[in-house]
C-alpha cells in the first residue's frame, strides 16, 4: 500500500497542471482542427462539414500564402536581432564600466506594452517626424513615407520588432553565458587566449543549446508576428502578415472555417521548424540524463 502511494504522489501533483493542459492547450486545439474541416461562418448554429476543401482552398490561391513572403523580413531582423544579442551578451558579461545600465537599456523595450510601442513608432516613422530630423542631421532630407511606401514598410515594422525584442535574446545569452565556470575564462587567459578566441571556443559552443531556443523563438515569431504591425498598419500597403490574414478572415470575412485552416497549417509549420532545429542542434544535456 505505502509503495502504491509513493508511485501515485507524483501524478496527484501533475494532476492539477495536466487538467489546465488539456483544458486550455488541447481542447482548443482539437476544436480548432474541427473548425477546420467546417465551413462555418462564427455565427450559426450549423457548421456545414466540407472535409479538406479549407486546406484546399488555402494551398490553391496563391494571395493566401504570398504574405509568407513578408515574414522574411521579420526573419533577417531576427537574424540581425540575435548577433546583436550574443556581441552585447558577450562583452557585458566581462567587468565593463555602467555594466548594470546597459543591462536595464538593452531589456527595457521588451516590457513596454506593445500597443504602446506601436502608437510611439508611430509618431516616429511619420513624414517629417523625428526619424526625418534625426536624418536631416546627416544630411539626408526629404520627408519619406516609412509606412506608406511598400518598399519601407516592412523594413521599418522589422526594425520595430527588433528593437523591442532584442532584450528578450540578451537576457537568454547572457544567462547561458554566465552559468559558464569562471574556472574557465581563468584558464583561457593563462594560455593567451584573446577575448575572440573565448568567445569562439568557449562561449559560442557552450551556449548552443541557447542559441537554439533564440533561433526557434525567431522562426516562429517571424511566422507569427501581429501586434505591431497590426497596430500600426493594421496590414497596409503590403505589411500583411499570415496571422493578420487569419484574423481578418475569420472576423472580417467571417470564414472561420478557412481560418482556422489557416492557423493549423501555421502550427504545423512551426512544429516542423522546431523539430528540424531540434535534430540539427540536439539537446546536449539530454544526453547526460
Amino acid at each position: 500500500m505505502r509503495r502504491l502511494t509513493t508511485k501515485a504522489t507524483p501524478w496527484l501533483f501533475l494532476l492539477v497542471p495536466l487538467a489546465f493542459l488539456l483544458t486550455f492547450t488541447y481542447a482548443p486545439v482539437a476544436n480548432l482542427v474541427w473548425y477546420s474541416l467546417t465551413k462555418w461562418d462564427g455565427f450559426s448554429p450549423e457548421m456545414p462539414f466540407v472535409g479538406p476543401d479549407n486546406y484546399a482552398e488555402l494551398f490553391t490561391r496563391p494571395d493566401l500564402f504570398q504574405v509568407f513572403f513578408v515574414s522574411l523580413f521579420y526573419l533577417a531582423s531576427g537574424a540581425v536581432q540575435m548577433v546583436l544579442a550574443l556581441y552585447f551578451a558577450t562583452v557585458l558579461s566581462f567587468n565593463v564600466r555602467f555594466r548594470a545600465f546597459f543591462k536595464g537599456v538593452l531589456f527595457f523595450p521588451y516590457l513596454i506594452n506593445g500597443v504602446a510601442i506601436g502608437f510611439v513608432f508611430l509618431y516616429f516613422f511619420q513624414p517629417g517626424g523625428t526619424l526625418d530630423s534625426v536624418l536631416r542631421l546627416f544630411g539626408v532630407h526629404g520627408q519619406h513615407l516609412w509606412l506608406g511606401d511598400p518598399d519601407l514598410v516592412n523594413w521599418s515594422l522589422a526594425g520595430v520588432s527588433l528593437w523591442r525584442y532584442l532584450g528578450l535574446n540578451f537576457v537568454l545569452f547572457l544567462g547561458a553565458i554566465q552559468s559558464i565556470p569562471g574556472e574557465i575564462y581563468e584558464a583561457a587567459e593563462l594560455d593567451g587566449a584573446s577575448r575572440w578566441r573565448q568567445v569562439r571556443h568557449l562561449i559560442v559552443p557552450g551556449i548552443r543549446p541557447v542559441i537554439g531556443l533564440s533561433a526557434i523563438l525567431v522562426v516562429s515569431g517571424s511566422l507569427s508576428v501581429f501586434e505591431i504591425p497590426y497596430i500600426m498598419t493594421a496590414g497596409a500597403n503590403g505589411s500583411t502578415t499570415f496571422v493578420i490574414q487569419t484574423v481578418k478572415l475569420a472576423f472580417q470575412f467571417n470564414k472561420v472555417g478557412l481560418a482556422s485552416a489557416a492557423a493549423i497549417v501555421l502550427l504545423a509549420i512551426v512544429l516542423l521548424v522546431s523539430w528540424v532545429q531540434r535534430r540539427l542542434v540536439p539537446d546536449e544535456g539530454a544526453d547526460l540524463v
